[in-house]
């Protein structure tokens, strides 16, 4: 039986001006590659033409895989089986943290495929190395629930938990939400707890803030509407 073809994990940039930031070997790989499943198709044909404008986007399989349209894992197996090499691409940043690329990367798992993650830019990693947080307890809890009575007391929850555990939380939301979480946390949370929001990162128009609520609730003028932003609460 010949080996089960390869899944390799492709990271996008975070913002378009940080092409520069990726490794050459993306490229490289990128170009060896004839099947992907990417989370926007528009996204990864723009970013795939960015990395090589000679790549023929036309010849290329590109598959959907998000919350409207999960990805067909009974054709990733069977490409996997058939020895095909298949890449794996997120909207931003690193493929299968907080999107549906984890699904392909489990059913390479289960035909014991070799799966292969690329180095590139990880928004959660970016953040909690600039907002002088504790970097080594922490824990990412993806998206906050949507209704507000629900995300308080999750926000609530997450600063208890970062008192007791002396723990970083990071956490994350829908773009065009990010004003109304961040009046949520000063709301819910207590004045002497800190409070990071990273916004546009690798951007130009990059933001990182790190204060306690109470001085974030004297700061007028902050406004992260439909920027993509990460959230780290630290109460320890």
């Amino acid at each position: 039986m010949s080996q089960p073809g390869k899944v390799y994990l492709i990271p996008t940039v975070l913002s378009a001006d940080a092409l520069f930031s990726l490794p050459a070997y993306i490229t490289d790989t990128v170009r060896r590659l004839r099947i992907f499943y990417v989370e926007n198709e528009r996204t990864a044909r723009r970013f795939l033409k960015a990395l090589d404008k000679n790549i023929d986007i036309d010849a290329l399989q590109l598959l959907p895989m998000n919350e409207h349209h999960p990805p067909d894992l009974a054709l990733a197996r069977k490409f996997l089986q058939e020895g095909k090499h298949i890449g794996v691409i997120s909207e931003a940043g690193c493929p299968a943290i907080a999107d549906p690329g984890q699904l392909v990367v489990q059913t390479a798992h289960s035909l014991g495929a070799t799966v292969v993650p690329l180095v590139g830019p990880n928004s959660m990693l970016l953040a909690l190395m600039a907002s002088g947080m504790n970097g080594q307890h922490f824990q990412f809890s993806g998206y906050l629930p949507v209704k507000p009575l629900e995300r308080a007391q999750a926000i609530r929850e997450l600063e208890a938990t970062s008192a007791r555990k002396s723990q970083t939380q990071l956490f994350i939301e829908a773009p065009y939400r990010n004003n109304q979480v961040l009046k949520d946390i000063l709301a819910n949370c207590k004045d002497n707890t800190l409070l990071c929001v990273a916004a546009d990162l690798t951007a130009p128009t990059e933001y990182i803030r790190t204060q306690t609520v109470a001085q974030w609730k004297k700061q007028t003028g902050a406004d992260f509407h439909k920027r993509p932003a990460i959230f780290l609460l630290y109460a320890g």
